[in-house]
């Protein structure tokens, strides 16, 4: 997943009623710029569903290049052919996450504003942690409010990427990127963006950039 010192993440909408408009959507979304990975994030919806979305959505995803990883989900990531899942800390645990998806699929994991959590998961074998929330965020209730300082100690010190999630829009997605964030997870910040998703994409990679380039 990393080529860039700091790429972009989308999370899907936690609902999608249409999946074919939404595929076209998400296809003109992943040609206006970086992504890295996409999170098929769908709370509380029967397997059917998920599978569905994943039937519909992996292909746009993976033939450009971008991850498919599944939110909560490890058995399910595995049966799907995604290329990773991401667990929370209510989730299944991670040696669990990691005997349903195999070891080279991506196992991802929530750590909220907590650098012991991080090195937990680091040190089982995560392949990246993610923390937040950092803003406000109408996607979910976030447990956590992070700092942005919480992004650049752990870069100093840490070699497993960190994932900074929650909140995040154009408007704030430079700081995370100067703070030292690898990934930056947004979901609303791109889906409900004004001028549409390519729009939010090709704006999120220019603030990431710039806040790339501002980094001590």
């Amino acid at each position: 997943m990393a080529e860039s010192p700091c790429r972009l993440y989308l999370i899907t909408p936690p609902r999608i009623d249409d999946l074919a408009a939404f595929g076209h959507v998400l296809a003109h979304a992943l040609d206006a710029g970086d992504v890295a990975a996409l999170q098929i994030r769908l709370k509380d919806q029967p397997d059917e569903v998920v599978a569905a979305a994943v039937d519909a959505l992996a292909p746009i995803a993976q033939s450009r290049g971008v991850a498919v990883i599944l939110n909560d989900r490890p058995d399910l990531a595995a049966k799907l052919g995604c290329d990773g899942v991401h667990i929370g800390q209510d989730d299944a645990p991670y040696a669990e996450a990691r005997r349903l998806v195999g070891k080279d699929r991506i196992v991802g994991v929530t750590c909220h504003d907590s650098r012991h959590l991080a090195m937990e998961a680091a040190e089982a074998g995560a392949d990246y942690v993610a923390f937040g929330a950092f803003y406000p965020t109408t996607t979910k209730d976030p447990k956590t409010r992070a700092d942005p300082e919480i992004l650049t100690i752990w870069q100093e010190t840490m070699e497993v990427p960190c994932v900074a999630i929650g909140g995040i829009t154009v408007e704030n997605a430079r700081e995370l990127a100067r703070a030292g964030a690898d990934f930056l997870a947004v979901s609303a910040g791109v889906w409900s963006h004004g001028e549409g998703p390519a729009a939010a994409v090709r704006a999120l990679n220019a603030e990431i950039a710039k806040g790339v380039a501002e980094r001590p």
